[in-house]
């Protein structure tokens, strides 16, 4: 049996292709399914193939391919197209244009005039990418689909029971696992998927510096409901913000989720608070004046979630013995969560080795 802890985007995703592979899977989740404590709720995340590193620019192209997989398997729509734009000096545009195109990724790099006559409610100042595969997707959409389908493949789900303690048994092939309400589970192999969790469960294994960050996001109407908003990206000297369709968390009219992708809040999962930060708060909505003028400058709702991040912003995912360690993190894993679960679900069950940039650096813990 395949154990699997947390249900987020990354654990319910993982249980997903483990049960259409035929595994026995148990999933286990603290809380309920489609909860907001961590880093998988709410209806808008970026999906983009614009990235530096070509290294993530083929992971994205794979992760589409899963994506229209879950959503085959699932009969679900859970990946919309809009196009997405990346803006000012810090994103390079013109860097990020010649890695898609060693690539073949599609892409056009626009002036500032041809761009404003395409997106007039964004005000422009420099060269700007567009690239049309880019999107949004729906993390609550995903995760209810994810589990709902593997539970009618005959996962056991088990919601409301905090994982306290994961230890290897002494034969060093299988892991128990110990719950809040007495429970002692014994799997062949645990795949740990507990997001901003994860530093705190003392697992027996050496895992990189994870910085867990409080992240505020704020919600805005669009002056005009029909306006076709891309996805967004712009960073400049001082701040990285990111700007997409809100879906229904903005409220039940035409909104765009914008953010500060850094300056979060140094927290733990556990002792967060929930409480939005007036500076950042301020800081869009400054924004929001001078770039987004399509949009009201008044946010309609906000919210916070977590980021979990690694000194290199890689994810984590790697076997050590009979357990799987999977943090895809550093607030730009949502979009690979069906690929991540298939590339756990291949370490879960011996079907691949980690790759080099995803292994965890040491082999124990002292």
């Amino acid at each position: 049996m395949i154990a699997v802890v947390g249900a987020g985007l990354t654990g319910a995703a993982t249980a997903w292709q483990l049960a259409r592979r035929g595994h026995p899977v148990t999933l286990i989740e603290a809380f309920d399914i489609g909860h907001r404590h961590g880093s998988s709720h709410g209806s808008s995340r970026i999906f983009r193939r614009a990235y530096a590193d070509p290294f993530y620019v083929d992971l994205t192209g794979r992760a589409y391919e899963e994506w229209r997989e879950l959503e085959r398997d699932t009969a679900t729509p859970l990946l919309r197209t809009t196009g997405g734009l990346d803006l000012g000096e810090g994103r390079d545009p013109e860097g990020l244009a010649a890695v898609l195109k060693s690539a073949g990724v599609p892409h056009e790099l626009l002036g500032v005039r041809e761009a404003t006559a395409r997106w007039p409610f964004v005000r422009f100042t420099g060269p700007v990418l567009y690239h049309p595969d880019a999107g949004v997707v729906d993390p609550d959409a995903t995760v209810a689909a994810c589990v709902r389908r593997a539970a009618g493949l005959g996962v056991r789900v088990i919601t409301g029971t905090r994982v306290v303690d994961i230890d290897v048994t002494d034969a060093g092939d299988t892991a128990r696992i110990r719950t809040d309400d007495g429970r002692e589970i014994t799997a062949d192999t645990v795949v740990v998927a507990a997001g901003s969790w994860l530093p705190d469960l003392e697992l027996p294994v050496v895992l990189p510096e994870l910085r867990v960050t409080q992240q505020q996001v704020f919600h805005f109407r669009q002056r005009d409901p029909a306006a076709p908003w891309p996805v967004m990206v712009s960073k400049d000297a001082t701040m990285q913000v990111f700007a997409l369709p809100s879906g229904g968390d903005g409220g039940p009219l035409p909104a765009v989720k914008v953010a500060e992708h850094d300056r979060g809040t140094p927290t733990t999962a556990d002792t967060r608070t929930g409480v939005v930060d007036p500076a950042s708060r301020a800081r869009i909505t400054a924004f929001v004046r001078d770039r987004l003028p399509g949009l009201d400058p008044d946010p309609v709702a906000e919210a916070t979630c977590l980021y979990t991040t690694t000194p290199d912003e890689d994810f984590v995912l790697d076997r050590r013995g009979p357990l799987v360690i999977a943090s895809p993190c550093s607030g730009h894993g949502a979009k690979f969560a069906p690929l991540i679960g298939a590339m756990a679900a291949d370490l879960a069950t011996g079907r691949a080795e980690p790759h080099p940039r995803f292994r965890l650096k040491a082999e124990t813990r002292p």
